[in-house]
C-alpha cells in the first residue's frame, strides 16, 4: 500500500501566551511568560504556589453559554482551538466530504475540574442533585466528540490518553490515518484544564511541581536550579491533510508531517527510563520512518519539564541518538514560557515546530540562567534565534512511560 503524504494546513491554539496562534507565537519568539501566582484555586495550603493559566479567555467568542455549561474547560478549549484551526485552514466541511473529515483530540487527565465539582454536590446535596452532564463533560473523549458535533466532522474518532505523551500521540495517529488512506483530513491535537485542588495536591504529592513562588523563574528547564514543573492549562490543534486532496482546494501549507515514534519504557509509573532509553527508540523510530537522517533536523522541541529526571535523561537521550549532530542542533523547551500543559503540551509544541520552519525563528528557553553541566547541549538560551530550520523534531513523555516524537519538515513538491 502506498502512504499518503500528510501536510500541515491549519493551525489553533488557547495558551497561557495568547488566546490564538498569532499572540501565542508572538509572544513565544519574544520570551514572554505565562506563569504567574495561581488564581484557580487558594495556594496557602499547597506547596505549590505557581501555575501558567489562561488569560481572558472567552469561551462565547466560540458557543453559547448555554452549551458551554455542558462542557468542562479542557473541552471547551478544545473547541475554541479546532474553530480557529479549521478557519485557519479555510477548510469547509459539507456533507459530501465530512465521512472523510476525521478528529483525534487526546487529554491526559480529562474533566478534573467537573469530577471534584460534582463530587463536592455529592456529598453536600446527594446523588440526586448530580448533573445528568456529569459523565459527557468528565470523559477524556468528550473533547474529540464535542469538536465532531460542532464542525460536522463524521469521519475517523478516536481520542489519546497518554498522559503528557497525549498531544504528540494523537497528532501521530491522526498522521498514520491518513497516510494510510482512510481520511483526507484530520483535526488533531491535546486540550487540557488541570488547574484545580485535587491536581495540584497529587502533583505536589509526588513532587513533580516546583515550589519555587517566583512566577518568573519558577519554570526553568535545563537549569541547574529547576525544582519541578509549572502546571498550565490550553489546547493546540493542527489541521492535517492528505498531500493531493489540499493541493486540490489550493490550501496553504505550513510544513509536511514525515516521522513518528511511540515507545514504552516499561520501567516505572513516573520516572523515566534511564539514559531517557525509551525516548530514544522513539526518536529513532521517528527519524528512520520519515526518510531523514539526524544530520537533516535542525531544531528539537523538547519535552522539557524543568523537572530534574526528565531533562537530564532527554539530553542523555539526544546525544545517544544525534552523536556528533548533537551539538550542532538547536533544542528549546518553550515550557518555560507556556508551562507544562500536560496532554495539550505535544499540540501547542507542535505549532511551536511547524511554525520554527515556516518562520526561520526558534523560540528560546527563557530562565536558562546557571547551566547544568549535565545538561550541556545547545538549548537556544533567553532569546529567539532567525535560523533555517529545514526539519523540526518535537518530543513528548509521559507517565506510564510513554514516549512520543514526531518530526515536520518544509514542503517541497
Amino acid at each position: 500500500m502506498e502512504k499518503k503524504r500528510v501536510v500541515v494546513t491549519g493551525l489553533g491554539a488557547v495558551t497561557p501566551i495568547g488566546n490564538d496562534v498569532e499572540t501565542t507565537w508572538q509572544n513565544a519568539i519574544n520570551g514572554v511568560s505565562g506563569v504567574g501566582p495561581i488564581t484557580r484555586i487558594d495556594s496557602e495550603p499547597y506547596a505549590a504556589k505557581v501555575a501558567a493559566e489562561l488569560k481572558d479567555f472567552d469561551v462565547e467568542q466560540f458557543m453559547d453559554k448555554k452549551d458551554a455549561r455542558k462542557m468542562d474547560r479542557f473541552t471547551q478549549y478544545a473547541v475554541a482551538a479546532s474553530f480557529m484551526a479549521v478557519k485557519d485552514a479555510n477548510l469547509e466541511i459539507t456533507d459530501d466530504n465530512a465521512p472523510r473529515v476525521g478528529v483525534w483530540i487526546g487529554s491526559g487527565i480529562g474533566g478534573m475540574e467537573t469530577f471534584e465539582q460534582q463530587y463536592k454536590t455529592l456529598l453536600e446535596k446527594g446523588p440526586r442533585r448530580v448533573s445528568p452532564f456529569f459523565v459527557p463533560m468528565l470523559i477524556p473523549d468528550m473533547a474529540t466528540g464535542q469538536v465532531s458535533i460542532a464542525l460536522g466532522a463524521k469521519g475517523f474518532n478516536s481520542c489519546t490518553v497518554t498522559a503528557c505523551a497525549t498531544g504528540t500521540n494523537s497528532i501521530g495517529d491522526a498522521f498514520r490515518v491518513i497516510e494510510r488512506g482512510e481520511a483526507d483530513v484530520m483535526i488533531s491535537g491535546g486540550a487540557e484544564a488541570p488547574l484545580t485542588e485535587m491536581s495540584f495536591a497529587g502533583f505536589t504529592a509526588n513532587k513533580a511541581l516546583s515550589t519555587n513562588p517566583d512566577p518568573k523563574t519558577a519554570s526553568r528547564p535545563f537549569d541547574q536550579d529547576r525544582d519541578g514543573f509549572v502546571m498550565g492549562e490550553g489546547a493546540g490543534i493542527v489541521v492535517l491533510e492528505e498531500l493531493e486532496h489540499a493541493l486540490a482546494r489550493g490550501a496553504k501549507i505550513y510544513a509536511e508531517i514525515v516521522g513518528y515514534g511511540a515507545t514504552g519504557d516499561a520501567y516505572h509509573i513516573t520516572a523515566p527510563a534511564p539514559g531517557g532509553e525509551g525516548g530514544s527508540r522513539a526518536m529513532r523510530m521517528a527519524i528512520e520512518g520519515s526518510g531523514l537522517s539526524v544530520d537533516d533536523i535542525d531544531y528539537i522541541n523538547a519535552h522539557g519539564t524543568s523537572t530534574p529526571y526528565n531533562d537530564k535523561f532527554e539530553t542523555l537521550a539526544i546525544k545517544e541518538v544525534f552523536g556528533e549532530h548533537a551539538k550542532k542542533l538547536a533544542i528549546s523547551s518553550t515550557k518555560s514560557m507556556t508551562g507544562h500543559l500536560l496532554g495539550a503540551a505535544g499540540g501547542v509544541e507542535a505549532i511551536f515546530s511547524v511554525l520554527a520552519i515556516k518562520e526561520g525563528i526558534i523560540p528560546p528557553t527563557i530562565n536558562l540562567q546557571t547551566p547544568d553541566p549535565e545538561c550541556d547541549l545547545d538549548y537556544v538560551p533567553n532569546e529567539a534565534r532567525k535560523q533555517e530550520v529545514r526539519a523540526a523534531l518535537s518530543n513528548s513523555l509521559g507517565f506510564g512511560g510513554h514516549n512520543a516524537t514526531i518530526i515536520f519538515k518544509k514542503y517541497h513538491a
